[in-house]
């Protein structure tokens, strides 16, 4: 919303002020560069859907010079993007007074690919690999929790640098990605379709895209959170099932290097895979959180030795926003069942 800060003459023009102070600006700070897994926090923007309930929104872009949650633990922004679960459990043990508030993506999109038709066609048989391409911050989070879970070893994984090319050059091997990105780019380069293999659906149960506070500012401003909370999952609502050109214009505004193609093809999948609605989210509303869901992603990463040991699950995040259904009837206006 354009502010107003000379004094203007007319009722027009003292309308605009008024409204301009009825709202409170705040600040999203996401975990990267603009892209479709954020689009539904774009098009409460674009739609106005974050000002019809008293909210001024900035999106603050992430990337790789940018710490946008060292912002919201210094207090300079009043909402962060988090990744998946394990960054508010650490925070938990150093009594960091982060919380999570929503998860508007009811499955983390990891993935793992392999080339079609070389034996590597289950997730049982990505043991098998010659070698799985892992990031580092992969392999000490989730690969861990392969290793526990299901007897991945260690000894055939590489790192992954963020470059397909060893990948497209070792069809015995497996590569990790997010189901929205990696894939489009194996299709565009290696001119095939990989099998996808999302690791939630083996189990892996972490929220994602969640909707990070600090816990003095959740307690100051509940109608503040209840409002992003609620315009963000009917954002993503809105993007996913109605017309997303002008968020999608948007995101491309703040990041030239992102095409009308990636676009469509992560929003395709996003929704192939049920990564923002699924589950839960389908009687409970987008941006869905349950005690169950939280107390098993945890178990999980306890044993596999990945989360810290004693925290206070409880303090890691809150219901009282997430679970009003906020989303539901937007969905049915788009004529979504």
């Amino acid at each position: 919303m354009t502010r107003i800060f000379v004094a203007l003459l007319g009722s027009t023009a003292l309308l605009g002020a008024a409204q301009a102070q009825d709202t409170t600006a705040v600040t999203f700070g996401t975990n990267w560069l603009p892209q479709a897994e954020h689009g539904g926090y774009y098009q409460a923007v674009v739609d106005g859907t974050y000002e019809a309930c008293g909210l001024d929104v900035t999106i603050a872009p992430g990337g790789p010079q940018v710490n946008n949650r060292a912002l919201l633990l210094a207090g300079r922004i009043q909402f962060h993007m988090g990744g998946n679960l394990l960054q508010v459990f650490n925070a938990a043990a150093e009594e960091i007074p982060v919380v999570v508030v929503a998860s508007h993506m009811q499955k983390e999109p990891q993935v793992i690919m392999t080339h079609p038709d070389q034996g590597l066609d289950t997730f049982e048989s990505l043991k098998e690999a010659d070698t799985l391409f892992i990031g580092d911050n992969g392999f000490q989070s989730y690969y861990q929790w392969m290793i526990d879970e299901y007897g991945f070893s260690a000894d055939n994984r590489a790192p992954y640098t963020f470059n397909p090319a060893p990948f497209l050059a070792n069809k015995k091997s497996g590569q990790q990605g997010y189901v929205t990105s990696e894939p489009f780019a194996i299709e565009t380069e290696g001119g095939f379709s990989p099998n996808i293999f999302l690791l939630a659906d083996y189990g892996f149960d972490s929220y994602a895209t969640t909707v990070e506070v600090m816990r003095p500012y959740m307690e100051e401003n509940p109608e503040a959170v209840k409002c992003f909370v609620e315009g963000s999952s009917i954002g993503w609502a809105n993007y996913l099932y109605g017309d997303p050109s002008a968020a999608n214009a948007m995101i491309q505004e703040q990041n030239p290097n992102m095409s009308d193609a990636q676009l469509a093809f992560s929003i395709e999948k996003m929704k192939e895979y049920g990564i923002v609605d699924s589950g839960d989210s389908l009687t409970m509303g987008i941006g869905a959180m349950t005690d169950e869901r939280f107390t098993s992603f945890y178990e999980k990463m306890l044993a596999a030795g990945v989360a810290p040991e004693g925290i206070d699950l409880a303090s890691t995040y809150s219901l009282d926003f997430a679970n009003t259904g906020a989303a539901l009837e937007t969905k049915k206006e788009l004529g979504v069942e």
